[in-house]
């Protein structure tokens, strides 16, 4: 199994928003703008975080108790937190333990790692690092031959369950991008990214690792039939052909015969249309805001979903978590547990395994001085009566 040694973090890293700053101040602009921005104008990037205002917390005062209880059981495991690490691409390109560090994290916290497709690390040696359970995340890049053989090797390595994303028909247009030259800069024309090396060579510790590690890592997890694995220049095309259709669970559930999970449901049709094709479980996601601008922030997208499937099935979500009470305030309106992405990928991308291990501390610690000032001693116990929300959301 890989390992990764990180600094240490200073003492004044106490919120998300320090890591961010961290990152940002590692990484190269590119690279900091595809972990941190979001599609066309990025209204539903700032509203995911915004939205999360509109909800009122009501605490219960006078009330005394030693610990709270974090635990929550998600699709049948026990874990210690009601937060799971989300699906982050790219993340070796962040930092060179990426998704092995997060998974080792993710093990260390009793919680759940989810490996993204697009990953630079083998989904063997992520496994492995776990300690715990992990789920796969799926795009159907490379074609069905690409997919199924994905499929596969996460179910021989021991992945538990299987994250279908619906929501990539299309890449979403992340402005950022381009203008970064985020393609250039993972190509291999030395040419191309000529007018960019200035800002490359302005970050020498993410150079050094870069180097270190063996340069531009391949998508270890997306091997194409006769080619091998996919380049990373290769994804935002490969999206244009990997929308995945209603029809597509009949097939995926052939090869593939434990829990799925569908990532990017927003409305209560979709919801029922999800249960009634036996899902396990569903995802309230908008991708980050990396996907349509202007739909619906998670939170508010949420109430909706929940009333919508009445407990039939297990609903999560993600988008804008960046406090505890943003975690409580999304199990409140009946989410069991809530996915972080930005939050830990902040961390990993400023200081590796030590940074996510940060982000997770701030987190958990956020969560339970959140349920003591609330007067709620577990998770468990939470519920509507906690908070007031617009009940516009309802629908």
């Amino acid at each position: 199994m890989e390992t990764f040694k990180s600094a240490l973090l200073p003492p004044h890293v106490i919120n998300i928003s320090d890591l961010r700053a961290m990152a940002k101040r590692r990484l190269p602009r590119a690279i900091f703008d595809y972990l941190d921005g979001g599609a066309d104008d990025e209204v539903t990037l700032r509203e995911n975080e915004r939205a999360f205002q509109d909800i009122i917390l009501r605490p219960r005062q006078a009330v005394s108790f030693r610990e709270c209880h974090l635990g929550v059981r998600v699709l049948n495991h026990d874990v210690s937190l009601p937060l799971l690490l989300a699906p982050v691409g790219y993340s070796r390109v962040m930092h060179p333990g990426g998704e092995v560090a997060a998974a080792q994290a993710a093990g260390e916290f009793g919680t759940i790692y989810i490996l993204s497709t697009v990953s630079g690390h083998k989904m063997e040696n992520v496994k492995a690092a776990a300690k715990g359970p992990a789920w796969f995340q799926l795009y159907l890049v490379g074609g069905r031959g690409a997919a199924e053989a994905g499929i596969d090797r996460a179910r021989r390595a021991g992945f538990d369950a299987l994250v279908v994303t619906v929501d990539t028909p299309v890449a979403g247009m992340r402005e950022r991008d381009p203008r970064n030259g985020m393609r250039q800069l993972l190509g291999k024309s030395l040419f191309a990214k000529l007018p960019f090396l200035s800002e490359i060579m302005a970050h020498p510790r993410w150079l050094a690792a870069m180097f270190a590690d063996g340069g531009m890592p391949q998508l270890e997890n997306i091997i194409v039939p006769g080619q091998g694995p996919m380049k990373l220049m290769d994804v935002g095309a490969a999206l244009a052909q990997s929308g995945v259709e209603w029809a597509d669970l009949k097939w995926i559930r052939n090869i593939w015969t434990g829990p799925i999970l569908l990532k990017g449901i927003l409305t209560a049709d979709d919801a029922k249309r999800a249960l009634d094709e036996g899902c396990a479980g569903i995802i309230v996601s908008n991708h980050g805001g990396r996907q349509l601008d202007s739909c619906s922030a998670t939170i508010r997208a949420l109430p909706e979903v929940v009333a919508a499937v009445q407990g039939r099935m297990e609903v999560l979500m993600d988008g804008g978590v960046r406090r505890g009470t943003d975690i409580v305030k999304a199990i409140c309106l009946g989410a069991k547990a809530v996915l972080v992405g930005r939050a830990y990928a902040y961390g990993m991308a400023a200081a590796g395994h030590a940074g996510i291990t940060r982000a997770l501390q701030i987190l958990r610690d956020d969560v339970a001085r959140t349920l003591h000032l609330l007067g709620c001693p577990s998770i468990a116990a939470l519920d509507a009566s906690y908070v007031e929300f617009p009940q516009s959301w309802k629908r």
